[in-house]
C-alpha cells in the first residue's frame, strides 16, 4: 500500500502591516505572488461604498488615494482579541465585524495561491507574534483563537501557529554560526529568540515579544507632531461660568491610531467635535480637526505621519509631515533629532524586552554573536542601535526584511 500523500501547508505570514504566504514545492521554496508579481501586499481592505467587490493590499490603498467612496481598513491583526474583531459595523452596505474582514482577506489569499499552484490548500502554518497583547495572556489567548477562526471560516481545515522570530531564525539559520538574536519589528509588536545554530544544529533558547511596532511608532509621531496642529493640547471655552477646559484628548488618540480611524466617523464624535469647535480658543485647529471627520481624513493624514517618519528616518534634508489634504500648503517639519525625541520611550521598552529575552535564554549580551534583524520596522535606525547597545559584540546583519518570517514558515512546514 502506498503512504498516504502528506497534504500540502500555506505557510501564511499575516501581519500588522503586510502579508506574504510561500510553500515548499519539490523540495524549494516557493513565495507565492500575492499581488501583481510581488511576494507582499498592504494588509488592508477596502468596501466601495454602496457594494461592490473588496480590494485588498496596493489596490486598497490606490482607491482610497484616488478618493473613490467607500471604507479602508489597516492594522486588522491588532483587533485580536478584543471585542471590537466581532463588533459588526455597517460597511458598504451591510454588517461586517472585523473578524469577517480577516477571514475574506485571508481566503484571497488562499485563493491566489491555489490558483498559482494549482493546489488544494486546506492546511496553514501561520505566524504569531510572541504574544499579541503584552502582559495579558488571556487575551493573547483570546487573540490566537480569533485568528484560528477566521482562518477555518477562510476554508482551512487544519491550522497550527509558530512564532514569527522562530520562524525568522529558521529562514537565517545560513547567516552564520554560534549564538544569535532575531530582531523582528512589524506593524504591531517587536518579537525576540535568541538562537544557537552551527555545526551541531539548530536550536530555539528563548523568546519573547511586546506589543509595540511601527503603527505605535506612527502614533507616538502623530500625537506629537500632527494632532496639535488640529487643536491637542489647546483650551476650551466653558459653556458656562469662567475658566478654560483642557481640549479630550480621546478622540485624537483614535484619530492617530490605523485600527481605531473607521470607527471615528460616527454622528456621535461629529457633534463632540462640532461642539468642541463652537468653544475653541484656537478655533482655527479646531475647525481643522472638525473637516478631517467631515472628509474622513483620517487614513491620509496617518499615511502622511508615515512617510514623514519615514523620511526623518532616512535623515533626508527638509523631512516634513505634509498636512496639505487639511490645508493647502501645510507641513509640520519633523528632522531625525525630532523623532528620536519621541520615541525615546520606545526605546526603553525595546531594550527591556531584549534584556528579559537574553535573561529567558540564561545569556549574556556578550555572548551573542550576530543580531539579525527582519520585520519592516527594523529599518528603523534606532532598532539596530538599541540591539548593539544590548549586544555590544554582535555583528549586526540584515534580513529580507518582508520575507524572513513566512520564508521560515515554509521551512517548518516542510520539515
Amino acid at each position: 500500500m502506498q503512504p498516504a500523500t502528506k497534504p500540502a501547508t500555506l505557510a501564511v505570514d499575516f501581519g500588522t502591516s503586510n502579508s506574504a504566504a510561500a510553500l515548499i514545492r519539490d523540495g524549494a521554496l516557493v513565495r507565492i505572488a500575492v499581488e501583481d508579481g510581488e511576494a507582499t501586499l498592504p494588509t488592508a481592505v477596502f468596501f466601495p461604498e454602496g457594494g461592490g467587490r473588496m480590494q485588498i493590499g496596493t489596490s486598497a490603498a490606490q482607491a482610497l488615494i484616488d478618493g473613490e467612496e467607500g471604507r479602508y481598513m489597516r492594522a486588522l491583526k491588532s483587533i485580536l482579541g478584543v471585542p471590537l474583531v466581532h463588533e459588526t459595523r455597517l460597511i458598504s452596505g451591510r454588517r461586517r465585524s472585523v473578524a469577517e474582514v480577516i477571514t475574506a482577506f485571508l481566503s484571497v489569499i488562499r485563493a491566489r495561491a491555489e490558483a498559482q499552484t494549482g493546489l488544494v490548500l486546506t492546511h496553514a502554518l501561520s505566524g504569531r507574534p510572541v504574544h499579541f497583547h503584552s502582559d495579558d495572556p488571556s487575551r493573547d489567548a483570546q487573540a490566537e483563537a480569533d485568528l484560528r477562526g477566521c482562518y477555518h471560516a477562510a476554508g482551512f481545515d487544519h491550522v497550527d501557529f509558530l512564532p514569527e522570530p522562530e520562524a525568522a531564525a529558521i529562514a537565517c539559520q545560513g547567516m552564520g554560526g554560534g549564538m544569535g538574536l532575531i530582531v523582528d519589528t512589524g506593524g504591531g509588536t517587536s518579537d525576540f529568540s535568541v538562537f544557537e545554530g552551527g555545526g551541531n544544529g539548530f536550536r530555539i533558547l528563548a523568546s519573547h515579544g511586546i506589543r509595540l511596532g511601527g503603527t505605535d511608532f506612527d502614533h507616538a509621531v502623530s500625537m506629537a507632531h500632527a494632532m496639535p496642529v488640529l487643536g491637542l493640547g489647546g483650551k476650551l471655552r466653558r459653556t458656562m461660568g469662567a475658566g478654560l477646559l483642557p481640549v479630550p484628548r480621546a478622540p485624537y488618540v483614535e484619530l492617530s491610531t490605523w485600527a481605531q480611524i473607521p470607527f471615528l466617523y460616527t454622528q456621535d464624535t461629529r457633534r463632540l467635535v462640532a461642539d468642541m469647535a463652537r468653544h475653541a480658543v484656537d478655533k482655527a485647529a479646531m475647525d481643522r480637526f472638525k473637516e478631517v471627520l467631515e472628509l474622513e481624513l483620517g487614513h491620509e493624514l496617518a499615511f502622511a505621519v508615515e512617510r514623514g517618519k519615514i523620511a526623518a528616518n532616512d535623515g533626508g534634508a527638509g523631512a516634513a509631515i505634509d498636512m496639505g489634504m487639511v490645508e493647502r500648503g501645510m507641513h509640520v517639519a519633523l528632522d531625525r533629532g525630532g523623532l528620536n525625541a519621541v520615541l525615546a520611550p520606545t526605546r526603553d521598552l525595546l531594550r527591556d524586552a531584549m534584556a528579559e529575552t537574553l535573561a529567558q535564554a540564561g545569556v549574556d549580551g556578550e555572548d551573542i554573536g550576530r543580531i539579525i534583524l527582519v520585520g519592516g520596522s527594523s529599518l528603523m535606525g534606532f532598532i539596530a542601535e538599541e540591539a548593539q547597545v544590548t549586544c555590544r559584540r554582535a555583528t549586526v546583519l540584515r534580513s529580507n526584511a518582508f520575507t524572513a518570517v513566512v520564508d521560515g514558515l515554509a521551512l517548518a512546514a516542510a520539515g
